[in-house]
C-alpha cells in the first residue's frame, strides 16, 4: 500500500510515522513544497515549542476552538492532549508544564521535536521529499495521481493532505479537483494597531489581568495584555483575535476596543477599593496609590484620559472624579486601524470544511482514501498550545483510520 502525505509539518509527520507503526507494511512518502520541514515547529513556542496545553483552565472546548470545537470533542475520545502527552514521553522527550498550563519540552528547544520526528521517520523508513510542490492531485482508477511544479507525476493508494493553513483561497487549487468544500481562509492570531494613539507611549507595560472586547460585539477575552509601539499584544489580544477573525476580516481590520485594565465586573469590589484608599489616603496625591495596583505608568495615563491632574490629592476628587477614573479603567476605548503578525506563528482559519469529512475518521465523505489533518481543515485555536494539539490528535485519527483499513 503506498501512501503520500502532502505537507511535511506537525500533522504530516505525526500522521505518518503513526501510521507507519501501525500498519509497518505501508509505503509512505512525504512531499514539502519548501525546501525545510516543519517549520512551523520551529517557531512554537518562540522556538521552544508549545506541544500542548494541560486544559486544567479549559471549561469549555469552544473556549480553545473558536472553529472545529465539536469535531475536536470528538476526536479526543481517540487521543487527546494527555495521549499526546504520554505519547512524547514515551518517546523520550521530557516535558514540563509552566503554570500558564502550557507544555514543553524540557529541553526549551523546538529542535529536539524536529530531530525526533527526523530520527523515526528515519527508523520507520518514511520518505521526506522537499521542494517538492504538488500541484493537483486527482482521483485516478482506484487511486490519485499526483502532479508536481517540477517533478514527473506519481499516483498513490491513498493520500493524506496536512499542507497547513493559508491567507490565500488560490493556495488551496492543488484540491480543487477533489469534492471538498473549501471556507474561506482568513488570518487569525495576530495583534492590534491602535495608530496616534498615546497609549503607543507605554511600549513594553504589560497589564497581567484584563478583560477585552470588541464594542458591538459578543466577542470577549482575558488574559494578560501588552502595549506595544504599534497597539496592543499579549495572550487576551490574540484570543480575542481569534476569537474575532471573521468579523475583523470584514470590518477591515478597523474596530473599536473595549479594556478593562482591572479584570473586574463587580461594582461593589471596585467601589470598595477607591472608597479604602480615598478614606485612607485622603492628603495622599492621586499619582502615589494605584488602585488594584495596576502598572505605574498605566495609572498615570488613565489619571489623564480621565481629566484628573496629577496634582489633585484623592479627597479633592469627589464622586465624580472617580466614577470618571472607574469608568476609564473598566471601559476604556480604542481604535483599532489594521493588524499585525504574531511572530512567525501565523495561523488561519478556514481551509477544508468539517463538512467535507467523516468526523469519525477524517477521510473525505466523497471520495474514499482521501483524508485530511491538521490545520489545513477548517479548525483553529488560540494561543497556549492548542494548534498544535490539533495536529497530534487529526495527524493520530487519520494514522488509525488508514491502519484499521489496510
Amino acid at each position: 500500500m503506498n501512501i503520500a502525505v502532502i505537507g511535511a509539518g506537525a500533522a504530516g509527520f505525526f500522521s505518518a510515522i503513526n501510521l507507519k507503526i501501525k500498519s509497518p507494511h505501508t509505503n509512505i512518502s512525504i512531499f514539502e513544497s519548501s525546501s525545510t520541514v516543519l517549520s512551523k515547529v520551529s517557531v512554537s513556542g518562540g522556538g521552544r515549542c508549545n506541544l500542548t496545553n494541560s486544559f486544567e483552565d479549559i471549561k469549555a472546548i469552544s473556549t480553545a476552538y473558536p472553529r472545529g470545537d465539536k469535531l475536536i470533542k470528538r476526536l479526543f475520545k481517540t487521543f487527546d492532549y494527555r495521549d499526546a502527552y504520554k505519547w512524547f514521553v514515551d518517546n523520550g522527550i521530557n516535558l514540563v508544564t509552566q503554570e500558564d498550563r502550557c507544555v514543553f519540552p524540557y529541553s526549551q528547544d523546538s529542535h529536539e521535536i524536529i530531530d525526533k520526528f527526523l530520527s523515526l521517520a528515519r527508523e520507520h523508513k518514511i520518505e521526506i521529499n522537499v521542494s517538492h510542490k504538488v500541484t493537483l492531485i486527482e482521483k485516478h482508477n482506484d487511486g490519485f495521481k499526483l502532479s508536481f511544479a517540477t517533478q514527473s507525476p506519481k499516483t498513490f493508494d491513498a493520500v493524506i493532505v496536512t499542507t497547513g493553513g493559508s491567507s490565500k483561497r488560490e493556495n488551496f487549487s492543488f484540491i480543487d479537483s477533489l469534492p471538498v468544500e473549501i471556507i474561506e481562509p482568513v488570518p487569525s492570531l495576530f495583534t492590534f494597531n491602535i495608530p496616534n494613539s498615546p497609549i503607543t507611549q507605554l511600549m513594553g507595560t504589560v497589564v497581567e489581568n484584563t478583560i477585552v472586547g470588541l464594542q458591538g460585539t459578543k466577542f470577549k477575552s482575558n488574559g494578560a495584555l501588552l502595549i506595544t509601539h504599534w497597539g496592543v499584544s499579549g495572550p487576551a489580544i490574540l484570543k480575542l483575535s481569534s476569537y474575532g477573525a471573521r468579523h475583523l476580516k470584514e470590518s477591515g481590520y478597523s474596530a473599536n476596543l473595549q479594556i478593562n485594565w482591572i479584570n473586574q465586573t463587580s461594582e461593589e469590589i471596585i467601589n470598595n477599593e477607591f472608597n479604602r484608599i480615598a478614606t485612607s489616603n485622603p492628603q495622599k496625591l492621586v499619582t502615589t496609590i494605584r488602585p488594584f495596583n495596576i502598572p505605574s505608568r498605566l495609572w498615570l495615563h488613565i489619571l489623564k484620559r480621565s481629566d484628573i491632574s496629577e496634582s489633585r490629592r484623592w479627597v479633592e476628587l469627589g464622586r465624580k472624579g472617580i466614577n470618571r477614573i472607574i469608568n476609564t479603567l473598566t471601559n476604556d476605548q480604542y481604535a483599532i486601524h489594521g493588524k499585525s503578525k504574531f511572530r512567525e506563528e501565523f495561523v488561519t482559519c478556514g481551509g477544508v470544511s468539517i463538512d467535507s469529512i467523516n468526523p469519525s475518521t477524517l477521510e473525505c465523505k466523497e471520495c474514499e482514501n482521501l483524508y485530511f489533518a491538521g490545520e489545513v481543515l477548517d479548525i483553529d485555536a488560540i494561543t497556549g498550545g492548542f494548534n498544535l494539539q490539533a495536529a497530534w490528535t487529526t495527524g493520530y485519527v487519520v494514522a488509525k483510520s488508514l491502519s484499521d483499513k489496510f
